[in-house]
């Protein structure tokens, strides 16, 4: 059951659109569809993952008029070892007008990996102030299975979007002083949308360290999706998040801030209005032995 927003009655809708919207909507000149698709491969011993773009599966097949989107390439800050952080405001907007997209545009992320691939271009849509954008609900997974039009090759030439940079809003981004305040205060919930065996550190890439960060509960992204890769209903996630949902805010994280914006789209659709991710995530907090984890 796809959840319905408060404005699923409008052209637009603000958190999900379903593959029959899309189907719907895909000649609209103000919609831009976008796969930032990406496979995360282990090393031999867990402590790690290579990330590599999957452009392949792309050119295999795609949504017609789709732009494929290298996220760790084109829209993250180069660093040593955190993959994924936020790029500059020029960067974004830069990448965001190669890809076809303007101001007005309507933004609809798929993946053709894990949902939260898509929710994660959302995310950093809503942190640099674009808010005509949704995801895809079931995703390429989902239209295909329905039989739906699918392209293959390279993207097709679009013409460039005309897009304004926007300074970041910070109140969506979390460091690692505002977890470890976090943790000794009654006011935050810090969540891990990792697998149960990642968070219990049993099992899994473990990002140098086994287990999670300190008194933080764990809601995987994993979980938050039906078999056919939608989006559980209200009521469902509302049970899911019913402890989170108790606290005035809330700092997700994951590995590498990925999988935590699945947490913050279902808590958004949830209406919580205080949501932050933690960008590093583990990949910067479990490398340094001084902040605290749990098994």
């Amino acid at each position: 059951m796809t959840i319905q927003s408060v404005s699923d009655t409008a052209r637009y809708p603000d958190f999900l659109v379903s593959t029959e919207w899309l189907a719907r909507h895909l000649e609209d000149p103000r919609v831009r569809v976008l796969d930032p698709s990406t496979l995360l491969l282990p090393k031999p011993d867990y402590s790690m993952y290579d990330a590599v773009p999957a452009r392949a599966d792309f050119e295999t097949g795609h949504i017609p008029g789709a732009a494929f989107v290298d996220i760790g390439k084109e829209l993250s800050t180069p660093h040593a070892r955190l993959r994924f952080m936020l790029p500059d405001a020029q960067t974004f907007a830069g990448a965001m007008a190669g890809y076809g997209v303007s101001d007005d545009s309507y933004v609809v992320a798929y993946s053709t990996a894990s949902h939260w691939w898509a929710t994660r271009l959302w995310w950093m849509l809503k942190v640099f102030g674009h808010a005509r954008v949704a995801v895809l609900d079931g995703g390429f997974q989902k239209w295909t299975f329905e039989g739906r039009p699918v392209e293959t090759g390279a993207a097709g030439a679009r013409a460039a979007g005309s897009y304004t940079p926007r300074q970041p809003n910070e109140a969506m981004v979390a460091s690692r002083v505002d977890v470890l305040a976090a943790i000794a205060s009654s006011e935050v919930c810090n969540i891990n949308a990792l697998r149960p065996e990642q968070h219990a550190g049993t099992g899994g890439v473990t990002y140098g360290r086994r287990g999670h960060i300190a008194g933080s509960i764990n809601i995987p992204a994993a979980a938050q999706v039906n078999a056919d890769n939608t989006f559980k209903n209200i009521d469902e996630l509302r049970a899911m998040f019913a402890q989170a949902l108790q606290k005035p805010e809330v700092i997700t994280y994951c590995g590498g801030g990925i999988a935590a914006t699945s947490v913050a789209l279902a808590l958004a659709m949830l209406g919580h209005k205080r949501v932050k991710v933690y960008d590093a995530s583990l990949t910067e907090w479990a490398a340094d032995a001084g902040l605290p984890m749990e098994m």
